[in-house]
């Protein structure tokens, strides 16, 4: 049965009239998701808890409350509370406490807790996708020994987290050779749309993003929750992950993939035919014609795609949001031009006889477009995501930018010898004579190879046929190859380029999932104030008088090292006369008024006459801390002396 193909002009008018409408809906669907983007801080850090790390309070506390520097999103198990022996005392309700741009989570503690240390571990996704987690201890009473033992793996690590970066890795690629390689065949190498290998290219490009965004979408609950396998199946998660702005991109992804389906069948379809067929003014403007329309409806499409990540990972927090969203698209877009366009190039100096000087130089304008845009975009988000010289060095993603930088250097390094290699191809005309010999060498092969013949009946022998028939076309295919020396120069420095291009790739992957430098200073600065300490031990002279005999002296405090933490205490008694005075009792307490925090007795041992030690002193805070030392000289005459020290 013979179908009746459409009139060529009704295709062109039905696919030209399809265009301008995806382009509106495509337009209409980014605006909703561009709309949706709300600024912030790139990857959440928390920047406060009640109790405080390491804390020693009085009395349990009604509920335990967490701070971050930006929206996260967190369930009923994402703060859990342990006592010392590892049993949960929370219970596991989430308190949403946000107000304005406060950003604060909690949960409520049972009543009753006993003295000793509990520790609080967290977990949650920071509004640019990335899972955190973290944990800390406070004691109650006092501090005590614990049996809670912390998972070694951090969210988003372990083997989900291998297999995430994988996908990501995959989307990243396949974006782009799905991009660059659409991009190479309507602006440079038009007759490629009816090339069975750039076919199979782009085809496998689309294919490589598909499934990449499918994996990202089904280990998203275990990438930021357990981290095990088996919660790829939990549905009640996937539903929450739908809800959120990453879930919401990567079914964005999926959608626009659709629509790059649509525009994938009409280039290798209609637009393949016409190529192939146009041979009058008339048939080739309407060529140009579809050729435009296709260019709009592919740009609209791979912005859109561009745009998903866009929204969701690092352009869509911290400074000028509004700026960096546009500006990462269109890196994006610039580099997917450059490194697909390459792997097109790639294929078609290997797989692709005779193809014209005139499109491997038009690459090269196309490539010198995309380097520029790569630039200029690129410096904008490196200041925006650094903010410092110091970061450019002192932290994991300046060194991972430095790395880029190297590699997109020697990649245009590459291409500098790959436009030499450009300008010595053979003439134009050298070149259409030598393949025109080469076509009618292939036409009489094909010609051969198609004639009717007799299938054996022994499979064997078939299998055997085909095997030489293969050989001769991949024998044709080497000699019209190798018939160009400068042509062979240039497949090689293209293909060096293709290599340093997947090397490039991967560091752009692991750049997109590190904390940026800006933030990791900002924490580091609000670390280091919290925990300045004096350069030596707090060492005060407390004199005091209990009204009785030999009740006058002076009390010779040191606290070594005298800062937020651990501290060792020392306590001399003298008399009037310097001698070591050997009181029946001497309690030390310590206060923060400005937190209200204390007063925390403390009992010092008697280590040798007049001379009182106590090791373990924890001072959660920094800040004025008030010292109250009780001495008593006899049965009934005591006093208590005071004394306000700064600790770190």
């Amino acid at each position: 049965m013979t179908a009746t193909a459409p009139a060529p002009s009704t295709v062109h008018a039905r696919a030209t009239a399809v265009l301008p409408r995806l382009a509106l809906v495509l337009a209409a669907l980014l605006a909703t998701l561009f709309t949706a983007a709300s600024p912030a801080t790139a990857h959440a850090a928390l920047t406060a808890s009640d109790p405080k790390d390491g804390a020693v309070v009085a009395t349990a506390p009604a509920q335990v409350t967490l701070s971050f520097s930006e929206q996260v999103a967190m369930g009923d198990d994402s703060i859990r509370v342990l006592d010392p022996q590892g049993k949960r005392v929370d219970t596991g309700e989430l308190r949403d406490m946000c107000s304005g741009n406060t950003v604060r989570y909690g949960t409520a503690l049972h009543s009753g807790l006993p003295n000793g240390t509990y520790t609080v571990a967290w977990q949650a996704v920071s509004a640019d996708s990335h899972p955190i987690s973290g944990a800390f201890t406070f004691s109650v009473g006092a501090p005590s020994a614990t049996a809670v033992t912390l998972p070694a793996q951090q969210a988003g690590g372990g083997p989900v987290g291998i297999a995430y970066g994988i996908a990501r890795y995959a989307a990243y690629a396949g974006f782009a050779v799905l991009v660059g390689g659409a991009a190479f065949i309507l602006l440079c190498l038009r007759r490629g749309a009816a090339e069975r290998p750039l076919q199979k290219l782009v085809v496998r490009a689309w294919v490589t993003l598909t499934a990449a965004t499918l994996a990202m979408l089904v280990l998203r609950v275990p990438y930021t929750g357990s981290g095990k396998f088996a919660d790829v199946f939990d549905l009640d998660g996937l539903k929450a992950v739908l809800e959120t702005k990453t879930g919401a991109s990567l079914v964005s992804r999926l959608l626009l993939l659709g629509a790059a389906a649509l525009f994938i069948a009409v280039l290798f379809g209609v637009y393949a035919r016409r190529t192939q067929s146009a041979a009058t003014a008339e048939e080739a403007k309407d060529t140009s014609d579809l050729t435009f329309g296709l260019g709009i409806g592919g740009a609209v499409v791979s912005g859109g795609i561009a745009a998903t990540w866009a929204l969701s990972e690092h352009a869509s927090t911290g400074i000028q949001p509004g700026i960096a969203m546009p500006a990462d698209i269109l890196h994006l877009l610039a580099v997917a031009t450059w490194l697909g366009g390459l792997a097109a190039l790639l294929v078609s100096l290997y797989k692709i006889p005779g193809i014209e000087r005139a499109a491997v130089r038009r690459f090269s304008k196309v490539a010198f477009v995309s380097v520029l845009v790569l630039v200029v975009t690129g410096v904008y988000q490196s200041w925006r995501q650094l903010g410092s010289w110091s970061a450019l060095t002192g932290t994991s993603y300046g060194r991972l930018l430095l790395l880029k930088v190297g590699l997109v250097t020697v990649l245009v390094g590459i291409a500098y010898v790959s436009r030499k290699w450009t300008a010595r191809l053979a003439e134009a005309a050298e070149a259409t004579a030598h393949v025109s010999r080469e076509t009618a060498t292939a036409a009489a092969d094909v010609s051969r190879e198609t004639e009717p013949v007799t299938v054996p009946a022994d499979p064997q022998r078939a299998a055997q046929l085909a095997r030489q028939r293969a050989a001769r076309e991949s024998a044709r295919e080497k000699r019209v190859r190798d018939a160009d020396p400068e042509r062979a120069g240039l497949r090689r420095s293209v293909l060096a380029e293709a290599g340093v291009a997947v090397a490039l790739l991967a560091v752009t992957t692991v750049l997109t999932s590190t904390e940026p430098g800006r933030t990791v200073e900002r924490e580091a600065t609000r670390g280091s104030a919290a925990t300045a300490v004096p350069d030596r031990a707090v060492k005060v002279t407390l004199p005091f008088d209990t009204g009785g005999p030999n009740g006058k002296g002076n009390v010779r405090l040191e606290l070594d090292p005298g800062r937020v933490g651990a501290n060792t205490l020392h306590l001399w008694a003298d008399s009037d006369d310097g001698k070591p005075l050997d009181l029946p009792e001497i309690k030390v307490a310590f206060t923060l008024p400005a937190k209200d925090i204390g007063p925390l007795p403390l009992l010092p041992d008697r280590s040798a006459p007049g001379h009182w030690t106590a090791s373990g002193v924890q001072l959660p805070l920094a800040g004025e801390w008030r010292i109250d030392v009780t001495v008593r000289t006899s049965d009934i005459d005591q006093t208590t002396v005071q004394k306000t020290v700064k600790i770190g």
